[in-house]
This record gives C-alpha cells, sequence and structure tokens, in this order.
C-alpha cells in the first residue's frame, strides 16, 4: 500500500498544474513637458530684438530678447521653445518677468539671473550669467 499511496501522490502532484497569474505591469505616465505647455499661446515675435544669451549652473543656457521700445515684457527662448514674459513691478529692485500661464519666472539682478518654475516651486536654472558679460571679464585680463 505505500507504493500506491506514493503512486497516487506523484500522479497527483504531475497532473495538478499551478495557475501562476501575471503581475500587472504599470505603465509610467510620461513626463513630457511639452505636452503640458498649451500649444494655443503662440510663440512672441522676436523681430528687431536685441538678444543676450545666458549661461547657468549644469550646463544650462537660456536667451532673453527685448524690443527696444517694449520694456513690459520679454521673449526668453528656453528648451528650444519661444515664451513670452511679462514685467512685475518689485520693492527690491530687481528685475522680474513672469508668465503666469506656464508658470515660468525670471528673475535677474545685475550679478546674476534665475529661472524658476512657480507651479512645482523649484528651481529650473541658477547662477545665469550674461555672455556678454563673462567674454569682457576674459578679454580685460591682460597678461605682463
Amino acid at each position: 500500500m505505500t507504493s500506491a499511496a506514493a503512486n497516487d501522490i506523484s500522479n497527483s502532484t504531475s497532473t495538478a498544474k499551478k495557475t501562476v497569474k501575471a503581475k500587472p505591469v504599470k505603465v509610467a505616465k510620461a513626463s513630457n513637458k511639452s505636452a503640458e505647455i498649451d500649444a494655443s499661446e503662440p510663440e512672441p515675435n522676436i523681430d528687431q530684438s536685441s538678444d543676450t544669451e545666458y549661461k547657468c549652473e549644469l550646463g544650462n543656457s537660456l536667451v532673453m530678447y527685448a524690443h527696444p521700445e517694449d520694456n513690459k515684457s520679454l521673449a526668453m527662448r528656453w528648451k528650444n521653445r519661444l515664451y513670452k514674459l511679462t514685467r512685475v513691478e518689485t520693492s527690491t529692485g530687481a528685475h522680474r518677468f513672469e508668465n503666469e500661464k506656464i508658470g515660468l519666472v525670471w528673475i535677474n539682478i545685475p550679478s546674476k539671473g534665475m529661472l524658476l518654475d512657480s507651479r512645482r516651486g523649484h528651481q529650473l536654472a541658477n547662477e545665469c550669467k550674461s555672455t556678454k558679460i563673462a567674454s569682457l571679464e576674459t578679454t580685460d585680463t591682460v597678461v605682463k
């Protein structure tokens, strides 16, 4: 009987199949920032504007376009897209420009500039310095 019982056990284990359910796969949401940008907002016109390039920490860069007859707004090229920024008055004398719809804030003081994301509450670019100023600093050095 021992061999018959063993035979029954081996038959039941070989014929019994385990049902394994596949684990659900989580699909990550694409964090494509361009999808967040409202495509209905037209890019600003930068014709006849003077441009200033800024090099920032961590290899970031941006370009500001100012029209000589308009001191109320700027155009900014950031991550291959142009944005219109409107001047916001400050009590400190800093130059502050915002695009509330997108959530971008540019703050410029004489020594540096900073780009902020007001929706998420963090810095996008810091220690931004004009390449015009940087090129003047390097060309003024005289070796004697």
